[in-house]
């Protein structure tokens, strides 16, 4: 492994408390730790197949006072170079009821750069089927 690759493991570590971070209804609510983790060129396609801009995503979740509680499992990184990763995972929706609804197969671009690891693009896409 050249000196500059990270090591796989602690990298899937690293990038999955990130973008779990993004989970986090306290992270949500701040405008500025958004605007760190979300690259300047960053994009979404969410799970509706809508695309959203890195200023509507900022704006929206910053407003957010309630939030899914999201769980989220089956991490995998690649290494797409020295300093860009594929995330993916699958995530669901705690229901009221305790059961996990709006399954998602997610998958999330990472560059890092001289601020650290910033989200560049993410996708969501409805699960076909549920997760245990």
């Amino acid at each position: 492994m050249p000196a500059n690759t990270p090591d796989p493991s602690l990298l899937l570590q690293e990038l999955q408390a990130l973008e779990v971070e993004l989970h986090h209804p306290g992270v949500r609510c701040s405008a500025e730790r958004l605007e760190q983790l979300l690259h300047p060129d960053f994009h979404e396609v969410g799970r509706s197949g809508r695309r959203y801009e890195r200023t509507t995503i900022v704006r929206f979740l910053a407003a957010q006072t309630a939030h899914p509680e999201v769980e989220p499992g089956e991490f995998a990184v690649a290494l797409l170079g020295g300093s860009c990763a594929l995330l993916t995972y699958r995530s669901a929706h705690r229901q009221a009821d305790g059961s996990l609804g709006h399954h998602t197969h997610r998958a999330s671009i990472w560059i890092r750069g001289s601020a650290g690891w910033q989200l560049r693009y993410h996708q969501g896409t409805p699960a076909a089927e549920a997760w245990p």
